[in-house]
C-alpha cells in the first residue's frame, strides 16, 4: 500500500470566484495562485458551494452531503458527533491533524478533541479583528458607512507583519510543517478569516491594487423587479445607495487587498512545504466557502438565500501528490464543494464508510476530461414557522453590524424562504417557496440583471431546468446509513 499523501487545506473565508489574475481579472493581485497553475495545480473556473454562508456550506464540504441532507441551513445548526467530518475520518485512518484557524463546523460546547491532533491557538497576543473595533471605524449611526463594512488601509506601525490572528495561524502552520510528525501523514487545516469582511488591510497589500484595473461591478439596480425581496431589504437597510463610482472602488480595492494578502501567506505555507521536503507528497486543496457582493448590485456582505454567481461561485485550485498524474490548467468543468472530501478520500485511499454527493476530481485532474457534471446547486432559506432556523440567537438588533442581513431573517414574508438553484454552464434557474422564481441566460446576461423566468421564449429551458431540479432532490434527497438494525 503506497504512503498516504499529506494533505493542505487552505480554506479563506468569503472569496468571490472571480478575484484572480489567471481567471483573467486584471485587478487581482495573486501572483502566488497564478503561478501555481501554471506548473502544479489545476484551477476550476467553475467552482460552486452549496450554501452562501459559512457554517451550512463548511458542513456541506466537510461531509459532501448537500445542506438538506440533514438540514444544516442555519449558522446554528453544526456537525455532531453521530455526523461524518472528513477531519475525524483523516483522524482515524492515523492522519495528524493540525486545525489552525476559525470554526464555524462543530458545535462550540462539543469541542475539538475529536476532529484535531492539535486545535492551535497564538503563542501571543494578536492584533484585534475589525468587528471588535467597529465602534472606531463604522461611523454615525445613520450614515451611509455604518452599514459598508468599510474600514480600509490597516496600520502595522513599524512591525514586519500585521499580527492578527490570520497571520497567527499561517506562522503556527509553518512552524507544524518544521517539525511535523515522522510516522504520520500530516494534515494542516487552515480555514483563515480573510478577505471576510469588514474590508480593511495593511500595507503593501493596500497599495498592491491598481484601482483603474478593477473590472466594473454589476451596477445598483434601478428597481428591483424579478430580484428576490431578500436583495430589496437588505439594500433599503444598508443604505449605500449614495455612493459614488469612487468610494465603491475604494471598497472594492481594499476586499482584493485582502485577497492579496491571502495569497502571499499561501505562497509561504507552499515555501515551507518545500524546505521541508514534503511538497511532492503533499495533496494541496485552496478554496473558499463562499463569495462576497462587494459592491455588486450596491450591496456589501452576502445573504443567505441568494445565489448570484459573486456569490456562489469560489476559488477552487488542487494540486494532487507527486505520484498522481495532473495536468496543470484552468479547467472549465463544474464542480461542486462536495467533490472535495470525494477526491480527499480518493487520494488518501480511504473508505469512508458512508454514502456521500461528492464525485472524485482525479480523472479532471489528469486532464483526461473536463466534463465532470452538468449542473450545479446550491440551496439555503427556511419554511415559514421554521423557528429553530431563524437564528434568533445571533440577537442582532438594529446597530448591529449584520443586522441588515439578520434582522430580516424572522421574517415570514419572503425575504428568507427556502430556495435552490440548480445552474449549467448556460442558465441559472432558482426555484423559490415564497417569491419569484428566477432564470438567467448566462450567455446573454453573465451579471444576472435581468430576471427571464416568463420570458416565452425560454419556456422549454425553464422546464429542462425544472426537471433537473427534479432529479436533483429525487437523487441526493437523503443518505441511508449503511448499518441495518435487527428487525
Amino acid at each position: 500500500m503506497k504512503p498516504r499523501p499529506h494533505l493542505l487545506i487552505f480554506n479563506p473565508d468569503q472569496w468571490r470566484g472571480d478575484v484572480l489574475g489567471h481567471m483573467g481579472n486584471p485587478g487581482a493581485a495573486t501572483p502566488q495562485l497564478d503561478r501555481w497553475v501554471t506548473g502544479d495545480a489545476v484551477s476550476f473556473r467553475h467552482a460552486f458551494c452549496q450554501n452562501p454562508v459559512c457554517t451550512p456550506s463548511r458542513c456541506s464540504f466537510m461531509t459532501g452531503w448537500y445542506p438538506h441532507v440533514r438540514g444544516h441551513r442555519t449558522m446554528f445548526h453544526m456537525l455532531h458527533a453521530e455526523e461524518p467530518c472528513l477531519l475525524k475520518i483523516l483522524r482515524d485512518h492515523n492522519y495528524f491533524v493540525w486545525w489552525g484557524g476559525k470554526n464555524d463546523l462543530v458545535p462550540g460546547q462539543s469541542g475539538f478533541a475529536n476532529y484535531c491532533d492539535v486545535k492551535f491557538q497564538p503563542p501571543r497576543p494578536t492584533r484585534p479583528d475589525s468587528h471588535a473595533t467597529a465602534a472606531e471605524w463604522r461611523g454615525a449611526p445613520g450614515s451611509d458607512t455604518f452599514y459598508s463594512f468599510y474600514r480600509g488601509r490597516l496600520d502595522k506601525g513599524t512591525d514586519e507583519r500585521y499580527y492578527d490572528h490570520d497571520e497567527a495561524m499561517v506562522q503556527g502552520a509553518i512552524e507544524m510543517i518544521r517539525h511535523a510528525p515522522k510516522d504520520k501523514p500530516l494534515c494542516l487545516y487552515l480555514p483563515l478569516l480573510y478577505p471576510h469582511p469588514p474590508y480593511a488591510v495593511e500595507e503593501p497589500y493596500y497599495s498592491r491594487i491598481d484601482r483603474s484595473a478593477l473590472p466594473q461591478r454589476v451596477p445598483t439596480p434601478a428597481d428591483w423587479a424579478g430580484k428576490p425581496a431578500l436583495l430589496r431589504g437588505i439594500a433599503e437597510r444598508q443604505q449605500l445607495t449614495g455612493w459614488t463610482e469612487d468610494r465603491w472602488t475604494e471598497l472594492r480595492a481594499t476586499y482584493y487587498g485582502m485577497c492579496a494578502r491571502v495569497d502571499d501567506q499561501f505562497g509561504r505555507v507552499l515555501q515551507a512545504l518545500r524546505e521541508s521536503g514534503m511538497y511532492d507528497d503533499t495533496a494541496v486543496f485552496f478554496f473558499s466557502d463562499h463569495g462576497d457582493f462587494t459592491g455588486d448590485y450596491g450591496l456589501v456582505e452576502k445573504t443567505q438565500n441568494t445565489f448570484e454567481d459573486c456569490l456562489t461561485r469560489v476559488p477552487f485550485l488542487v494540486k494532487p501528490p507527486q505520484s498522481v498524474p495532473v495536468k496543470p490548467r484552468v479547467s472549465d468543468a463544474l464542480v461542486e464543494l462536495v467533490d472535495f472530501p470525494a477526491t480527499v478520500f480518493d487520494l488518501a485511499g480511504i473508505e469512508p464508510g458512508y454514502d456521500h454527493c461528492g464525485q472524485s476530481l482525479r480523472g479532471v485532474l489528469a486532464g483526461e476530461t473536463d466534463e465532470h457534471r452538468d449542473a450545479v446547486f446550491c440551496e439555503g432559506g427556511r419554511l415559514h414557522g421554521e423557528r429553530q432556523c431563524m437564528e434568533l440567537e445571533s440577537r442582532s438588533t438594529a446597530g448591529g453590524l449584520y443586522w441588515p442581513r439578520v434582522g430580516l431573517q424572522p421574517s415570514e414574508g419572503a425575504e428568507n424562504g427556502k430556495a435552490v438553484m440548480c445552474r449549467t454552464r448556460d442558465f441559472k434557474y432558482v426555484r423559490r417557496l415564497y417569491d419569484t422564481d428566477e432564470l438567467y441566460d448566462l450567455r446573454a446576461d453573465p451579471r444576472e440583471r435581468h430576471n427571464q423566468i416568463a420570458k416565452p421564449a425560454l419556456a422549454d429551458v425553464r422546464q429542462q431546468l425544472r426537471e433537473r431540479l427534479l432529479t436533483f432532490f429525487l437523487e441526493r434527497g437523503d443518505v441511508v446509513p449503511r448499518e441495518t438494525d435487527s428487525r
